[in-house]
């Protein structure tokens, strides 16, 4: 079981996340999109495509851009569609 975990608060929790380049990516639905809000950034992956991000906001704090997924990835990532991936102090155990 794997889980993320920002300000205290468990913002996802699955056992099927898929591994990719060392990131746990969570299936969509295991993720608690009441803490998630879009943003705007984008960036490019050469083999796994066009990345969209989440500010994660929990009990007032903001931590920016600190969510990605792919919404549409190149046929190789295929696997990640939708799945969300973590960084900037989200903690992921598991």
């Amino acid at each position: 079981m794997a889980r993320a975990l920002w300000n205290g608060v468990v913002i996802a929790e699955s056992d099927k996340t898929e591994m990719v380049e060392g990131n746990h990516y969570f299936p969509p639905d295991t993720v608690k999109m009441e803490y998630f809000k879009p943003s705007d950034t984008h960036t490019t992956c050469p083999w796994k495509g066009v990345a969209s991000y989440y500010t994660i906001v929990v009990d007032g704090q903001e931590n920016k851009d600190a969510a990605w997924y792919y919404p549409e990835p190149k046929p190789a990532a295929k696997n990640i569609t939708g799945h969300i991936a973590f960084w900037r102090g989200v903690k992921v155990e598991g």
